[in-house]
């Protein structure tokens, strides 16, 4: 890395890595291999409410699958004692099976295999959650593990400035507020750096967690590589086309309507038919048992109430695309704002480096040490905001491309 080195008739010396060289070395290994899909691939396979979710869809399609057969046969038998002299021992047998109308039983497996489509897409959704989250932390490891390697340059710095006022001091050359000037940084750096570092060990355990507690460490200072993002239009095209919630509210009207034509079915009559065996006077007598059970108040209203849910399906279905409609329209224009945004910050330092200014004119004299720290400070602080722009651009760009994960 580039050193930029200044001496004054006073013998200060300092050297300042600039936040230009940082952007340049930033820049530099900006198409590089990033190591974020292969963590959310990990995620994808380990994540406990992952894992969870796809036991309780499966045990939930297995309840889907419930109900979709005749009812258990039934049997009877009837031991009656009386006189001799009477009719005697009366016995009677009956084994019957009943079932609803055949037109039930294809609703019921249709209205089933919907409810198990269904079951897929929220799946879907939880896993995309899920991911979005790791994706953004680890998008915000990357924002901490550079502002890392930029706070500990600006705390080596700031500690060979300590040293040397501190060198001059002892030579009766310098005076004791410019020592405490520099210690006074170099502790606000030391805070920042400690609070970054921080931040830095809470996101791997975070990581970790979403990991299923497997222990996983993303060190990287490289954003995934930028792809060429369409045109709104475009994008919300493809954006709706895959969106598990629309999928997710488009079954649930699908389902109501089969629930209506199930309810339908279920006002036809059930039957039942079985066998009958009858002994009595010492004759028996046995033939064939049917019945028929007429829906006149069991399924009252039924298909009134599905109806009013199919109703409420279809307005909830409308209000969520149009929800839906705005929400990646206002993240699409906070993209574009933030792009110009950030392309302004790169032009800015890349076309000049007013840390060398800073440097030579402390060297020379011609500032103070206050007015030194004091632009020295509101530069980082910009470098900085810099580097929080670029984090926001990606995050951004991981929402838009949600539906991929």
């Amino acid at each position: 890395m580039k050193k930029i080195k200044f001496t004054r008739q006073l013998k200060l010396k300092f050297i300042y890595h600039s936040p230009f060289i940082l952007l340049l070395l930033f820049a530099a290994n900006g198409n590089a291999q990033s190591n974020m899909d292969t963590i959310l691939s990990a995620i994808r396979k380990n994540n406990k409410t992952l894992i969870a979710s796809q036991q309780y869809y499966q045990a939930q399609n297995l309840q889907y699958k419930t109900g979709l057969t005749p009812y258990n046969p039934t049997a009877e038998y009837d031991f009656l004692s009386g006189k001799r002299s009477n009719a005697g021992v009366q016995q009677e047998f009956t084994i019957a099976q009943s079932f609803d109308f055949p037109t039930a039983y294809i609703k019921k497996k249709q209205l089933a295999n919907q409810q198990i489509i269904q079951s897929e897409y929220q799946f879907t959704a939880k896993r995309q959650d899920i991911l979005l989250e790791a994706k953004k932390v680890c998008i915000d490891l990357v924002y901490h593990n550079k502002l890392h390697t930029l706070l500990g340059q600006r705390k080596q710095n700031t500690e060979k400035l300590v040293s040397d006022f501190q060198k001059k001091l002892e030579k009766g050359e310098g005076n004791i507020l410019d020592v405490n000037k520099a210690q006074l940084q170099l502790i606000e750096i030391k805070k920042e750096f400690q609070e970054n570092s921080s931040s830095i060990n809470q996101l791997n355990q975070k990581l970790t967690e979403l990991n299923g507690g497997v222990s996983v460490v993303f060190p990287d200072t490289l954003y995934p590589m930028l792809s060429i993002i369409p045109s709104f239009e475009q994008l919300e095209k493809n954006y709706e086309s895959a969106d598990p919630l629309l999928k997710i509210l488009q079954q649930e009207k699908l389902i109501a309507q089969k629930q209506i034509e199930v309810s339908k079915a279920m006002y036809l009559p059930k039957a039942e038919v079985g066998y009958h065996y009858q002994g009595i006077l010492g004759q028996n007598y046995n033939g064939i048992h049917t019945g028929i059970t007429i829906p006149l108040w069991e399924n009252k209203n039924t298909v009134k109430l599905k109806k009013a849910q199919l109703l409420f399906t279809d307005f909830e279905l409308q209000a969520h695309v149009n929800e839906h409609y705005f929400h990646i329209k206002h993240i699409y224009e906070k993209y574009a704002n933030l792009k110009i945004i950030l392309e302004e910050y790169r032009t800015a330092f890349t076309s000049f480096n007013n840390t060398t200014l800073l440097n030579k004119s402390l060297t020379l004299g011609q500032i103070s040490t206050i007015e030194y720290f004091m632009e020295m400070s509101f530069y980082n602080n910009a470098f900085s905001n810099y580097l929080q722009t670029e984090k926001e651009l990606y995050e951004v760009i991981a929402e838009l491309y949600k539906y991929q994960l």
